[in-house]
């Protein structure tokens, strides 16, 4: 019988060299490592991309006149009189580095008048118009003539950019005594 079997078997073919390793086990490792790295490159492009841009800051007397100029078009009362104060005071403490907070209105006007920057004629006309703001706010009595806060703000904030144009000046011309000055 076994004879008889080996008749009917078909011929063998040559055995065939070896099997070539297939592309996930030649590279597999490649891949998975560098999916991830992609993924996380398209990611990052997409967010720089889309991110919002850094807006530039706006300048302090920009803002203030920006400010004023929305208020000089609303009716003057009490409240109008009140927000253009509190602009102002928030400018000149922003630009003369005066220290944060929020001191009364004699309490600002003691500070402004004893610091150098903001110079006497600034600070007499800066206390003056506080003043008569508060006298404005505070004071249960119609006034016949209005104050104008607005525009007088206004005015303020450009006497104050001029003070600030002459403190630069003369840093400018003087570098070396500034510097011996606050040292």
């Amino acid at each position: 019988l076994n004879v008889r079997a080996q008749e009917h078997l078909p011929q063998l073919q040559p055995p065939l060299g070896e099997i070539l390793p297939t592309f996930w086990e030649q590279h597999g490792t490649t891949v998975m490592v560098s999916v991830p790295v992609a993924m996380l490159l398209l990611v990052l492009a997409i967010w720089l991309l889309l991110r919002p841009k850094p807006i530039a800051p706006v300048p302090l007397e920009v803002q203030a006149r920006t400010a004023l100029e929305e208020l000089s078009k609303q009716p003057e009362d009490g409240a109008v009189i009140s927000r253009v104060s509190q602009i102002m005071r928030r400018y000149v403490q922003a630009v003369f580095d005066l220290p944060a907070g929020e001191p009364t209105t004699t309490e600002f006007c003691r500070l402004i008048a004893s610091h150098e920057k903001i110079g006497p004629e600034l600070a007499a006309a800066l206390a003056g118009f506080l003043r008569d703001c508060d006298e404005r706010k505070f004071a249960h009595t119609n006034a016949s003539t209005p104050l104008d806060a607005a525009a007088r703000a206004l005015e303020l904030v450009a006497q104050g950019e001029a003070r600030r144009a002459q403190l630069r000046q003369k840093e400018t011309v003087h570098p070396a005594r500034t510097a011996v000055a606050s040292a």
